[in-house]
């Protein structure tokens, strides 16, 4: 592709992408909290949709989808896939349809196929591909605590659905990487009250809050099946940890902040912290999130504060690209960044031995 046609579909991407930000923004979002999850007897997730748009699917040809995305290119996401299996059992247990459950374990035997055991015994689910966001590069293959709590959740799910031994010991292996700091190659940022699981390890503190709150319900879905203590205090240092960041996470008792404050969520983004704070302090009975899930409501709003709130992440999300020249950027410069030839401008994090082996 010259470098006509690439200006020309950065221009594509950029005019996609206001027309969504700015035409389609909207205060509510097509994602429930479902009640009848957390027990060790249910196979409900903690969130439901009937109404979610899968924009970026690209399916493959056995029913596994990928993720499309105009830095990684086509590619295999086991959060996505994890999520897929979990909305589509979602839909077996309320409509009672087989190809849905079907669908599910597909996703859950893909999953189970692609699990990477160490040598400790150890298992976690990686990224093989290399990721550029803001800041932060990440060369494949890369450990994401959103994916493997996501996956964690699909698992223990399949697991007492099918009960197949093999789920089983791939989940009492899936909670060390949530020990090991981002420096060790895993995704544990130590506060001194309680720990962050990093979505994107090496992006700075606090980071994307939904994922870290994806990975901690994993931990609890984990502790519930397995009963294993050690579990437990991961859950509970995240928690912790969780508490003490929530007001950088803030934006006025009103709304939710991206990653590192980076810029103000969009609806979709707040939508999904909002529910998953409420979760979470259902499931531990902390007052503090669930005052600031109550908070985060949209119908509280006035009419002046969603204007402030849409100007706001307007500017921000704007500022962002601009901070970071995201229309110079193409899936050719990240693979480039990733080369021999071309070692990458800004810290990586570093990676696990056992991953060495297949980088």
């Amino acid at each position: 592709m010259n470098d006509a046609n690439k200006r020309f579909e950065a221009l594509g991407y950029a005019l996609r992408a206001l027309r969504r930000e700015v035409l389609e923004f909207r205060f509510d979002y097509p994602l429930d909290i479902d009640p009848e999850a957390g027990p060790k007897d249910s196979l409900h997730y903690y969130l439901y949709s009937e109404k979610l748009s899968w924009s970026i699917m690209s399916m493959d040809p056995t029913g596994v989808p990928r993720a499309r995305n105009r830095l990684t290119g086509v590619v295999y996401k086991p959060a996505y896939i994890a999520w897929w299996g979990l909305v589509k059992l979602g839909h077996y247990l309320r409509h009672h349809d087989e190809p849905s459950r079907e669908a599910f374990l597909r996703q859950v035997d893909w999953l189970e196929a692609h699990a990477v055991v160490c040598p400790d015994d150890s298992v976690v689910w990686v990224n093989d591909y290399d990721c550029l966001q803001g800041k932060t590069f990440l060369r494949a293959p890369w450990v994401s605590a959103y994916d493997q709590g996501l996956v964690i959740s699909a698992l223990v799910r399949g697991y007492r659905l099918t009960k197949r031994p093999h789920l089983l010991e791939l989940l009492q292996g899936a909670s060390r990487i949530f020990t090991l700091g981002v420096g060790e190659g895993g995704v544990r940022d130590s506060l001194d009250s309680g720990a962050l699981y990093s979505e994107l390890p090496g992006q700075s503190i606090p980071g994307i809050q939904d994922g870290f709150m994806t990975s901690l319900l994993g931990l609890y879905d984990l502790f519930v099946e397995t009963e294993d203590p050690a579990v437990k205090k991961l859950f509970d240092d995240g928690i912790a940890g969780l508490k003490a960041m929530l007001p950088v996470w803030d934006y006025r008792r009103r709304w939710s902040w991206y990653g590192s404050r980076g810029y103000l969520c969009p609806p979709s983004y707040h939508w999904l912290n909002r529910a998953l704070l409420d979760v979470l302090g259902r499931l531990t009975g902390e007052q503090a999130l669930a005052e600031c899930a109550e908070a985060w409501k949209p119908e509280h709003l006035s009419s002046f504060a969603r204007a402030e709130i849409f100007i706001l992440f307007l500017l921000t999300k704007n500022g962002a690209r601009i901070r970071n020249r995201t229309w110079r950027l193409n899936l050719a410069k990240v693979r480039a960044l990733a080369s021999e030839e071309a070692p990458p401008l800004m810290p990586t994090t570093p990676l696990p031995q056992y991953l060495r082996r297949r980088a």
